[in-house]
């Protein structure tokens, strides 16, 4: 008498293994997103507001810069050196002091980088409009 042996072929599947990579990539990007730390500027861009604004008491400041890379504030020639003593000098004065960064469309960047730079130090509303 032949004895056959009953071949069954399991039709379970084993969700161990796959919940663990689930679980590893979970921890994995948990991590990885708490650290990233985005390196750009806070701006606020131009839009309607809920809020009543005041009108200012002075007018705003204006820092152009040519082609060449020479500053001009308030109509005048200056350096990046004078320019900052004045911003300085004046947001001491004012309560609140904003500033109109106008660049050439060829303007280096280091240049409106640098104005945008004082600006920041020193806590200015800073506008910069589009190149001309």
């Amino acid at each position: 008498m032949g004895m056959k042996k009953r071949m069954k072929v399991s039709a379970e599947f084993s969700m161990s293994s796959l919940t663990d990579i689930i679980f590893l990539l979970l921890i994995f990007f948990m991590l990885t997103s708490s650290m990233v730390v985005p390196n750009a500027l806070n701006l606020r861009l131009p839009g309607k507001s809920s809020k009543q604004t005041n009108q200012p008491k002075y007018p705003p400041t204006e820092v152009k810069i040519t082609k060449k890379g020479t500053f001009y504030f308030n109509g005048r020639q200056a350096t990046r050196t004078t320019i900052e003593k004045n911003i300085n000098k004046l947001r001491k004065e004012r309560s609140k002091f904003s500033m109109i960064v106008i660049p050439d469309d060829k303007a280096p960047t280091e240049k409106v980088v640098a104005i945008l730079d004082i600006a920041f130090r020193y806590k200015v509303d800073a506008i910069m409009t589009d190149p001309k």
